[in-house]
């Protein structure tokens, strides 16, 4: 039989600026390449203990019961829900995007009794109206997700958690694209069940979930009386591995947590305020250069996340065709549209590595090629100027 070799791995260079992942930081690429030491070695099991303390700390939460899950961000989905959840639980999750939707699907999975409650996409869910369906239906957990990645949309959450814990219920939530790009305060908010991923705000390859559960959500895996659906996600098992008797499970992805670990130290040195402030003023620069060529937001003000701008198209543009060229000409990537917004948005990202002023300022002046070369009618250059007026001003 005649042996085929590929090509070596050598990908060409892009500037992420799409829904994930994010573009990332020499030095944890740097992290990536150390030796690969044993899962068991003690040098790792320092490099869990340290990833673990700065997980607390990114998350603004002190649960002992805080790690990162071998697998992307829906492995920490799967996580949050399997272990919650057992079969007959009533579980109401908050469906305006795609992630909702799959956390519902997860959860049907597990057995629970699911209460879907819908929004358009692009909206927010109010605290009364989760009130109401709360007090109707007396679930365990309660799903929400805190930064919509289909469609740009922020959720707020501390009063919603209120009401949840005041019918007796767990809070789970969707940090994805949250964590590390605005405030989240697991804590102070009183969060019980959240998850995240690497290649969002973090700007880490995908690979690693972090997850963090409180004492409650803790007490509820503890009070199961069936066992977790899946044996690899199984907390009750996993914590021991993370934790002091050190019990083998699985061999963990050791240079992705050093990827991790590296990237969470490059977000506590610059600090998480100076993180969130880096974000959001990113985030108004892109949206003047946008005014100043006439597109608009998917989502309502207020409402919009800083990190993953999701914009409308303009009539008669072809959704597909500017990306390619973006792409192509200009290495950009941006994303399109999921669900019922396919061909009707842009999602531009701004995450992590990828929020600055050169990306916002480039990729202006190639969306400005890109509308002229199809005959939309622009100021060429107005998006630039008003960008550089808003980084002026600030």
């Amino acid at each position: 039989m005649t042996t085929l070799l590929p090509n070596a791995v050598n990908p060409p260079r892009r500037i992420l600026m799409g829904p994930g992942p994010s573009d990332v930081h020499p030095r944890v690429w740097a992290a990536l390449a150390a030796p690969t030491v044993g899962h068991l070695d003690p040098y790792f099991l320092q490099i869990m203990n340290e990833t673990q303390a700065m997980l607390r700390q990114v998350f603004r939460t002190t649960n002992e019961l805080t790690l990162a899950v071998s697998g992307t961000g829906s492995a920490g989905m799967e996580t949050c829900v399997v272990n919650l959840i057992e079969p007959g639980d009533k579980m109401v999750v908050c469906v305006n995007g795609v992630f909702g939707g799959r956390m519902a699907d997860v959860a049907a999975r597990c057995g629970a009794q699911v209460t879907i409650m819908e929004r358009p996409f692009g909206e927010i869910f109010s605290t009364a109206e989760i009130a109401d369906v709360v007090q109707k239906v007396q679930p365990k957990v309660v799903g929400i997700v805190n930064a919509e990645t289909s469609t740009g949309a922020w959720q707020p959450l501390e009063e919603i958690a209120k009401v949840v814990h005041d019918a007796g219920a767990l809070l789970l939530v969707d940090c994805v694209t949250s964590l590390g790009g605005v405030p989240l305060e697991v804590d102070a908010w009183g969060l019980d069940a959240v998850y995240s991923g690497t290649q969002k705000c973090l700007s880490c390859p995908p690979g690693l979930a972090p997850v963090t559960f409180s004492p409650r959500a803790v007490a509820a895996v503890e009070a199961r009386k069936t066992k977790v659906a899946s044996w690899y996600l199984d907390l009750t098992m996993v914590r021991n591995y993370w934790g002091q008797s050190r019990a083998y499970h699985h061999t963990a992805p050791i240079n992705m947590n050093y990827g991790l670990h590296e990237a969470l130290r490059l977000v506590l040195e610059e600090g998480l305020e100076a993180r969130h402030a880096r974000h959001l003023k990113n985030h108004k620069a892109l949206k003047a250069g946008l005014a100043a060529i006439g597109i608009k937001y998917a989502v309502a003000e207020g409402q919009q996340l800083p990190m993953l701008n999701a914009v409308l198209i303009p009539e008669g543009i072809d959704d597909v065709a500017v990306r390619g060229q973006l792409l192509n000409e200009f290495g950009i990537e941006i994303g399109g549209g999921l669900g019922p917004m396919k061909g009707k948005t842009w999602r531009i990202g701004l995450m992590g590595e990828a929020s600055s002023p050169r990306n916002v300022l480039l990729f202006l002046a190639a969306l400005e090629r890109c509308l002229s070369d199809r005959g939309y009618k622009l100021s060429p250059g107005a998006s630039i100027a008003a960008a550089n007026a808003f980084y002026a001003k600030t």
